[in-house]
């Protein structure tokens, strides 16, 4: 861990956004050993990551952005910053839903007219997973960026906790993307390939996040707030409905519960 922790906070990110790639394709290898999506595991795993992303959303990001700014950073009033980024975040992944052509895994939302698109079903369940896992590499490069810069209530502890969170709800969402694209008729190896590729923007996301916020340090509170915001309209607009859509609702809300509590607890306890 001393090597860890002697790196800069742009190489521990790049080092997380790797771990939390590899937990996805650990995720997506299981197309070789699984023929179909399991509908009850599914909801628990989608409702179990909604939970860990929102309280990540605040323990590790909204917080210290919320302290940042409270202890006269800037001259803004404190809550202002915040709600910008926050608002930014959200507005951001809204955009990126208007211009990206994709396809839910569970159902359409109504982003895209797939009879009107030249990209396969394939392709746009990619891109939708894809899209939502911009944020999460961005929440890991501006909590490594502001552990570095010591902001008070946020901590490479945390940081890492961020980490496992993300790379735990990335293990079911590696394999909800390739297994639903293995039952199209596609090869183990191409499903297993889309499946991994989808968080390799993770430690792109990560490396920008980081060097953004290092090389401006004023502009932390909106970083931390924009991947917050980011994140909790992924969990909003996607993973919420997902896990509500077969009939196993009930036990995908207490998974909520229960990845909720995992978050809070590592990201306290290590904290």
């Amino acid at each position: 861990m001393e090597w860890f922790l002697s790196l800069s906070p742009i190489l521990q990110a790049l080092l997380a956004g790797i771990f939390t790639w590899l937990c996805t394709l650990v995720g997506s290898a299981v197309v070789f050993f699984i023929k179909e999506v399991n509908n009850k595991f599914l909801a628990i795993m989608q409702g179990a990551a909604a939970g860990i992303m929102t309280a990540a959303s605040f323990w590790s990001l909204l917080a210290p952005a919320l302290e940042f700014a409270e202890k006269g950073h800037s001259s803004l009033p404190t809550w202002l910053p915040v709600t910008i980024g926050f608002l930014g975040g959200g507005i951001f992944l809204r955009f990126l839903d208007i211009v990206i052509p994709h396809i839910h895994l569970s159902g359409d939302h109504g982003d895209t007219d797939i009879k009107k698109s030249t990209l396969g079903r394939s392709t746009m369940l990619f891109l939708a997973v894809t899209l939502h896992n911009i944020p999460e590499g961005m929440a890991l490069g501006v909590a490594f960026a502001a552990a570095g810069l010591q902001v008070s209530g946020a901590s490479i502890a945390a940081a890492i906790a961020l980490t496992i969170g993300i790379g735990i709800q990335n293990i079911p969402e590696g394999s909800a993307l390739s297994l639903p694209i293995r039952a199209q008729g596609r090869s183990k190896k191409y499903a297993f390939n889309m499946g991994q590729m989808s968080a390799l923007v993770e430690p792109v996301g990560a490396v920008l996040g980081a060097a953004a916020v290092t090389a401006v340090t004023e502009i932390l509170p909106y970083g931390l707030s924009f991947a917050a915001g980011a994140m909790l309209f992924v969990v909003i607009e996607e993973l919420v409905p997902e896990s509500q859509k077969s009939e196993y609702t009930d036990i995908a809300t207490m998974a909520f519960l229960v990845g909720f509590c995992i978050m809070m607890v590592l990201d306290v306890a290590l904290g």
